[in-house]
């Protein structure tokens, strides 16, 4: 005897087999044009984001989410890691507002490095501490900077550390390294990092070195200010080899007159040390004005031995100030001239000017002209204030060149007083991307995020992949757009239209939407640590 079926049996085995239910999410990013982070084409599909992290990238398909972004006509990716910047006002701002970071999340920026050119404090812990603390918009990858490690053991003077001194520098490193620091950062080309021989460098570099971190430099000379541009490359490259660590060249140029069109020599430097096995990379702003100060840009380094009050007693010196002058006259040559230095600092006589139209206002020899405003001091009479210029010294043929290197990503180092803090990763897409086609779009967004987060180490970042950290970026591809100028450098970018960090949303539609997202992404602790 046959038995019968339940009717409600009996009708699921018609139906055939049970629809799954659809997976739950926080967040989709439905439909867009969705690059991954690597150099390869784009597919057209969905990101799905739970909670701080990627849970599937693909195909569109069917999901429930809390929040659906219609990314329909748009660009989604990871989002942009820039390789070199200096925020300090936003970040550490006592305005919790500031501290958003807009001038980077309007780019689609969602992590940043900092503490470069050596400016990074060996206290990496505690500064991680009072960042997160304090609620900021981006994720922050520190350094600890040479610059601040000289300049609290040895202070401000143009010497050699003593055996004591040398070893407390490599203390604070390996202190720092200890606590999250991704390397070791230089700016040998500013005082009191100018000061230091290659063997001190190399010996402070070991205990990042040994630790697993990188070198990070603003070279010694990036024109022929000392040892000349081929000369300060090949001693990077020194450094990183007799230390034994990758080294990575920040804002990579040939800046000024004399150098202009070397970037052939530069790059086969470096294609040199590569071929030989060293791991030697670089970044790059896309702008041909560098970011500089009256001061950096003009004045001998050795007239800043012993810090800002000691120039100025050497400008009241008239022997001494009329060797300044020979030399800081053959700087601004070397510069391109009187009227390639534009004074941008915000809110002074002389903002949006070049140095000659304030020569020319004040009835002063240029250089005349610069030591005035160097003369104006800020509110404690140790350094000089309003003096930052935007320094016209860079040609397209160079900058098109290091550009189109697979070991180059991007960066801004973004300063107060240039646009490149506001507008750089727009200006690559809309000038070299969309207008002169010196990369594909592809190729920035992969030197934009996957291969810096692969340069740095970054865990889990610069990629759309399940697991990953949900960083991600959707522009517009015909309005994402740089705003600021050269005489207004505070305009923020437009044309993205969601930027999540650790998987919140940090920016809508260009505007900032009160979330303080980001993180202090600090490495492990290596095993040659001592123990908590």
């Amino acid at each position: 005897m046959k038995r019968r079926l339940p009717l409600i049996a009996l009708l699921a085995a018609l139906a055939g087999p049970a629809v799954a239910a659809a997976p739950r999410v926080d967040i989709v990013i439905r439909g867009g044009t969705v690059y991954n982070g690597a150099n390869a084409e784009p597919i057209t599909g969905d990101v799905e984001i739970a909670g701080d992290r990627i849970v599937y990238v693909g195909p569109t398909r069917r999901t429930q989410a809390a929040q659906v972004i219609d990314a329909k006509g748009q660009i989604v990716a990871p989002g942009f890691i820039d390789a070199h910047t200096h925020p300090d006002s936003y970040i550490r701002s006592p305005d919790a507002k500031e501290r958003l970071n807009l001038p980077w999340l309007a780019q689609g920026v969602s992590t940043i490095v900092i503490g470069v050119d050596g400016y990074g404090t060996p206290d990496v812990a505690e500064d991680a501490r009072k960042l997160m603390a304090g609620g900021i918009g981006t994720n922050v990858a520190p350094f600890v900077g040479f610059g601040s490690v000289r300049g609290r053991v040895i202070g401000q003077d143009d010497r050699a550390p003593t055996p004591t001194e040398l070893a407390q520098e490599k203390a604070l490193v390996a202190k720092a390294m200890c606590e999250g620091a991704y390397g070791f950062s230089t700016g040998l080309f500013y005082p009191p990092q100018s000061f230091a021989k290659t063997d001190e460098v190399v010996a402070i570099a070991r205990e990042a070195a040994i630790r697993g971190g990188m070198y990070d430099t603003h070279q010694r000379d990036e024109s022929n200010y000392s040892i000349g541009l081929i000369n300060s490359t090949k001693e990077v490259i020194q450094i990183g080899r007799e230390a034994k660590m990758p080294v990575h060249i920040a804002h990579l140029k040939a800046l000024g007159v004399d150098v202009q069109g070397k970037a052939p020599e530069l790059i086969a430097t470096i294609e040199a040390a590569r071929k030989a096995g060293q791991n030697v990379t670089a970044d790059q702003y896309p702008w041909l004005a560098s970011g500089s100060s009256v001061d950096a840009a003009l004045v001998p380094r050795w007239a800043n031995d012993g810090g800002y009050p000691r120039l100025i007693q050497r400008f009241d010196d008239p022997a001494t100030l009329a060797k300044i002058k020979t030399e800081m006259a053959e700087n601004l040559r070397r510069r391109g001239g009187k009227e390639s230095l534009l004074l941008t600092s915000a809110g002074m006589p002389w903002t949006g000017k070049t140095l000659g139209q304030m020569a020319d206002q004040w009835g002063l020899d240029p250089i005349d002209a610069a030591i005035k405003i160097l003369r104006v001091a800020d509110a404690t009479g140790k350094e000089p204030a309003g003096v930052s210029v935007a320094s016209f010294n860079m040609i397209d043929a160079d900058a098109d060149l290091i550009m189109r290197q697979p070991w180059v990503v991007t960066s801004s180092d973004g300063s107060n007083g240039h646009p490149r803090q506001y507008a750089t990763f727009p200006r690559k897409y809309q000038v070299y991307v969309r207008e002169r086609k010196v990369i594909s779009l592809k190729d920035f967004i992969h030197r934009s995020t996957g291969a810096t987060a692969d340069m740095y180490r970054m865990d889990h970042r610069g990629y759309l992949k399940p697991g990953y950290y949900a960083d991600v970026v959707v522009f517009d591809p015909v309005n994402y757009a740089p705003r600021a100028t050269y005489v207004n450098p505070r305009i923020p970018s437009v044309g993205v239209k969601a930027l999540f960090v650790n998987g919140k949303l940090a920016l809508k539609d260009g505007a900032t939407t009160g979330a303080a997202p980001g993180r202090a992404l600090l490495r492990p602790t290596p095993k040659n640590c001592p123990a908590p």
